[in-house]
């Protein structure tokens, strides 16, 4: 693989933003990606344009989605820690990964991943942070 190419196994590879959310937004619907993702622009008179122009302005929940669309829609596994800290866009996915079949969500199990991301925020918040111990 030349290295100018080497993004090109990334679904999302030459699509843009819009794309990605009108494929989700198709596939999911806005319920369960607020239920998901927890973004408002899901939530308040969700539409394709007011996403947009939110996700653009905001790259911490463009990189959400953008996620989202990879691990979920796609059903890739999880990038490795050090693709892990870079943007969605420019994680390099291995050619022997390919993408799947969109994962089955319910509010069930966006209920049960919420209330485990919750108990692990509690977590480290309850853990002294300062190592002075003041």
């Amino acid at each position: 693989m030349s290295s100018d190419n080497i993004y090109e196994n990334n679904p999302l590879h030459g699509i843009g933003l819009e794309q990605v959310l009108t494929e989700l937004v198709e596939h999911y619907g806005f319920e369960i990606l607020n239920a998901y993702l927890s973004l408002n622009c899901f939530k308040t008179h969700p539409s394709i344009e007011s996403s947009l122009k939110f996700l653009k302005k905001t790259n911490w929940a463009k990189d959400k989605v953008e996620a989202f669309y990879l691990y979920q829609y796609k059903n890739l596994p999880l990038a490795d820690d050090s693709q892990f800290e870079l943007p969605p866009r420019d994680r390099i996915v291995p050619a022997h990964q390919k993408p799947g079949a969109p994962a089955e969500l319910s509010f069930d199990d966006a209920e049960n991943l919420r209330q485990k991301r919750a108990k692990k925020t509690r977590e480290r918040s309850s853990t002294p942070s300062n190592p002075w111990g003041k």
